[in-house]
């Protein structure tokens, strides 16, 4: 049998990131917009400017509500009406808030994209939100809530926001709001967070596909262009108010009597895109917790057993144009309960052996090897594209900014990705937050001096 050669992998090459062109519609709506040849399924990312930020006191939760009922009906078609023209038209509609805005997304063929337009234009321009769907959807989402806190990933995610920031910053809480807000939430209060900051002028429309024969300026203009709306109002205060954190070295153990396995969240607050910092940022998590073969899973998974998989990652929470925002950056997984302390021990040996050895050439090269080598299959959907363009239009960056970040992905050394990292996550500045049985933890988890730790209830 004949052997061959192994292939071994190229210079990693920067991918062109599509770049978007700019245009406005006659109400204000600012435009974005890509060809894409082939993609006859085309996106459309919408972005709305109603932050959470801007909900009104005992009403957390209106946002999700209010994007949830964009899509139950219209002045003139019903909720069932309005969903089998979505299915005639062989489109999908969904929609959700986060902290900066409510983003709404349509994928629609592009043979009927003048009819997903009008859609979307209706949905937008004339929801009916009518009472009965909003009760409805209130219900469904006090049953989450139910489901939330049984789920040991949440629940942590719940405990960690909670501690990381003060209870006056919208951060602190649940994004799709308590059940004791929840429960507050009527039509009225629907209605009346629709009227004050859902309009033309404050929304930015991103259009990603295969738009060959297409005049879509003019097709623009005919469907969203005839939303008419309030002009622009002054945005929320605390909507861009900088992001600040306690990231005092402590532990939280949310307590599960009988729990098989213990949830693990890590986190603190650190720089956001758009810092200069952020590329090296990726490139070094990437190695710390990006993969399977990274240096956590090496040794929590592979070595010692303690778990199926650990990831450390940064998302952006609240961003703002003056570089003000901040991300989360945070490492999750779950191990069995009695081991619980020993992977704890063994995460922060991980960090402190980064710190004073710094990363491999080797853990440099394959990371780079991946992050700028997938990136023409990551965005190969019309899809992954309008979304990345929706986030650099949410977060204030510029229309290149994705490029950007390739481009020094593959030229960063492994110094800079090592010192971004170490920076990242100081072991003596981390907030660990702990789902599973206290009981059978707690004292061996205090005893590795990692920060006070508290008990609260499940």
């Amino acid at each position: 049998m004949t052997f061959h050669q192994q292939p071994q992998p190229g210079t990693p090459t920067p991918w062109a990131f599509p770049a978007p062109e700019r245009a406005a519609l006659g109400n204000g709506i600012t435009v974005l917009h890509c060809h894409r040849p082939g993609q006859q399924l085309v996106a459309v990312d919408v972005l709305l400017d109603a932050p959470l930020a801007a909900e009104p006191e005992g009403l957390d939760g209106v946002a999700s509500i209010l994007a949830r009922a964009l899509s139950e009906g219209t002045d003139t078609l019903t909720a069932e009406e309005f969903a089998a023209e979505l299915e005639r038209a062989g489109a999908t509609l969904d929609a959700h808030a986060d902290h900066p805005c409510i983003r709404v997304s349509l994928e629609v063929p592009a043979s009927r994209l003048a009819r997903g337009l009008d859609l979307l234009a209706a949905a937008l321009g004339s929801p009916a939100l009518p009472e009965d769907e909003i009760e409805r959807l209130v219900a469904n989402r006090l049953d989450e809530i139910v489901h939330e806190q049984a789920n040991p990933a949440r629940r942590a995610a719940k405990a960690l926001y909670a501690s990381l920031f003060d209870a006056a910053d919208r951060l602190s809480r649940p994004r799709g709001g308590s059940a004791e807000t929840v429960k507050a939430i009527d039509r009225a209060s629907v209605r009346a967070f629709y009227e004050g900051h859902v309009r033309p002028a404050t929304t930015t429309v991103v259009v990603v596909g295969d738009l060959t024969g297409t005049d879509l300026p003019a097709l623009l203009e005919s469907t969203l262009g005839g939303w008419k709306g309030a002009p622009a109002a002054p945005a929320a205060p605390a909507a861009h108010a900088p992001v600040t954190g306690d990231d005092t070295g402590r532990v939280i153990i949310v307590d599960r009597p009988g729990a098989v396995q213990t949830q693990l969240l890590i986190g603190r607050i650190g720089p956001d895109r758009h810092d200069p910092a952020w590329a090296a940022q990726i490139l070094g998590t990437y190695c710390l917790g990006g993969t399977l073969t990274s240096r956590l899973d090496r040794v929590l998974r592979e070595e010692k057993g303690y778990t199926y998989g650990v990831r450390a990652f940064a998302q952006p929470l609240r961003s703002a144009a003056d570089g003000s925002g901040r991300a989360m950056l945070a490492i999750s997984g779950s191990v069995d309960t009695a081991s619980t302390a020993p992977a704890l021990a063994d995460t922060w040996t991980i960090l402190r052996t980064l710190a004073a050895e710094g990363l491999t050439d080797a853990e440099r090269e394959e990371a780079v090897q991946f992050l700028v080598g997938v990136a023409p299959l990551k965005y190969e959907t019309a899809g992954s594209v309008a979304g990345t363009l929706a986030d650099q239009v949410e977060q204030y960056l510029a229309d290149d900014f994705q490029a950007e970040v390739y481009r020094q992905l593959a030229e960063l050394s492994t110094e800079a990705a090592t010192e971004a990292v170490v920076n990242a996550f100081p072991p003596d500045r981390l907030v660990t937050v702990l789902v599973g049985d206290a009981s059978a933890f707690a004292d061996q988890v205090r005893e590795l001096g990692i920060g006070e730790v508290t008990v609260i209830g499940a």
